[in-house]
């Protein structure tokens, strides 16, 4: 995870002042960001904020899909349209 290390700061360590315990919680909150996201994706549920930031970065001025367009887009891609199947 792009070499975060997590520990719980000691008393007798100076990372446990107030700006130890911050980035010590800034990281534990990065940490649940990326597991609700491989959650997410475990279950087939896309993520539309990384879409934004990819198409923010890669794909500046082009128009970007709603949130409810980028779902059904999802879905189609991952289990196929109806249209133009026999079943």
């Amino acid at each position: 995870m792009n070499g975060m290390r997590f520990s719980l700061p000691r008393d007798d360590d100076a990372s446990a002042t107030s700006g130890g315990m911050a980035r010590w919680s800034r990281n534990v909150g990065q940490a649940g960001r990326y597991l609700a996201q491989s959650l997410r994706l475990m279950v087939g549920l896309p993520d539309y904020d990384a879409y934004l930031n990819h198409m923010e970065a890669t794909h500046p001025g082009e128009p970007v899909m709603s949130y409810d367009a980028f779902f059904r887009e999802r879905q189609d891609a991952r289990y196929g349209s109806r249209t133009g199947r026999c079943c």
